[in-house]
C-alpha cells in the first residue's frame, strides 16, 4: 500500500471519531482521501468487541466492515479500505484499567460521564500515583484484504479536575505529559499533533503515502 488512492471506510459509528479522522486527514495533507461513513453507504453493523488487545478489538472491527462491504453489493464495493481503531486510557493506579473497556467504562458510568466516575475513584490517590496514558491501535485493510496495523501512545496523568472543553471521553481529565493543560484544553490541530489517535493516524499517513501527503 503505497499511495492512498482509494476511498477509506472509516468503520465507527462514533460521531467524534469520524470527525477526529477526518480533521486528522485534513492536517496531515492528506484531505485528497475521500472518506466515507457506514451512513453514506447505507450499512449498520455493530461488531462485538472479544479481543484482548487494542489490535484483536480493532482488527475484529475492520475485518467485519470489510466483509460487508463486500458481501453487501455496496456500489463500488472493491475499491474500499477499510480503517478501524481500538482505544482506551490506561491508569497505573487501576493496574492499567480500564483500557480495552474504556468504552464501557463510560457507558456504565451515571450519566455515561466516565471523566466524573474516574474522578470518583481516584479521589485518594496522591498526584504522584495519578501516571496514565492514552494508546490507540489503528488497522487499516486494503480493498483487496491486505492488513497493516499502526500504534500510538500518548503519556500524562488524571488530573483533579475537569478542564477544558474541547475533545470526548477522557479528554477533560487527562493531563499531558511535561505541560499543565488537560487534553480537552488543547486546540484540535494540537490533539491531533499529541494523541495517541494522531500519533498512529500520522504513521499511517506516512506509510500509504510514501511521506508525500
Amino acid at each position: 500500500m503505497s499511495v492512498i488512492a482509494n476511498p477509506i471506510l472509516i468503520a465507527s459509528n462514533n460521531a467524534h471519531k469520524l470527525q477526529e479522522f477526518r480533521e486528522i486527514f485534513r492536517q496531515f495533507q492528506a484531505s485528497n482521501v475521500e472518506l466515507v461513513t457506514p451512513r453514506d453507504l447505507g450499512i449498520a453493523l455493530d461488531p462485538e468487541e472479544t479481543a484482548d488487545s487494542y489490535l484483536g478489538n480493532a482488527r475484529i472491527k475492520a475485518r467485519a466492515f470489510h466483509n460487508l462491504v463486500h458481501g453487501a453489493g455496496v456500489a463500488r464495493a472493491n475499491d474500499f479500505w477499510v480503517l478501524a481503531d481500538d482505544s482506551g486510557l490506561e491508569v497505573d493506579a487501576l493496574g492499567g484499567a480500564p483500557g480495552i473497556r474504556s468504552a464501557r467504562y463510560h457507558q456504565s458510568a451515571p450519566g455515561h460521564d466516565g471523566s466524573a466516575a474516574l474522578l470518583r475513584e481516584l479521589a485518594d490517590i496522591p498526584e504522584e500515583r495519578r501516571t496514565a496514558r492514552f494508546h490507540a491501535v489503528i488497522v487499516l485493510v486494503a480493498s483487496d484484504g491486505r492488513e497493516q496495523s499502526f500504534e500510538g501512545v500518548c503519556e500524562g496523568a488524571i488530573g483533579f479536575e475537569k478542564r477544558g472543553s474541547g475533545g470526548f471521553g477522557f479528554d477533560p481529565v487527562f493531563r499531558l505529559a511535561g505541560d499543565t493543560r488537560h487534553m480537552a484544553e488543547l486546540t484540535a490541530d494540537e490533539k491531533h499533533r499529541l494523541s495517541h489517535r494522531g500519533r498512529a493516524m500520522q504513521q499511517l499517513i506516512i506509510a500509504c503515502t510514501d511521506g508525500k501527503g
